[in-house]
């Protein structure tokens, strides 16, 4: 072989080592951009659930405020309700009462 072939033997092993050292090089860079891009999704993830579910919590907070006041006044309404009753039963049961006793 001649020499000028060696060389161009030579120059194309070099060129092509060159080449899967840039490869090699710019692969690694494309997977830590990836896992970055990764991490950076998966904080921003997080980030939204954990809003989402402050809201959510002041939501369900405010409706059982709501509900808790509603079944308050529901239940005074009844009591009330049921304290007329029982007075009524009572002034009947204080006539009652008072009608045998006069007529004993």
């Amino acid at each position: 072989m001649p020499l000028d072939a060696l060389k161009k033997i030579s120059l194309a092993e070099d060129n092509a080592r060159q080449a899967i050292l840039y490869a090699q090089k710019k692969a690694r860079e494309a997977i830590e951009s990836a896992e970055l891009a990764g991490r950076e999704g998966i904080a921003s993830a997080v980030s939204r659930a954990e809003t989402m579910i402050t809201q959510l919590k002041r939501t369900a907070d405010r409706k059982a405020a709501e509900s808790a006041v509603d079944l308050a006044s529901t239940t005074a309404n009844r009591q009330a309700a049921i304290r007329v009753r029982a007075e009524g039963r009572l002034d009947k049961a204080a006539e009652l009462i008072v009608e045998r006793i006069v007529n004993i």
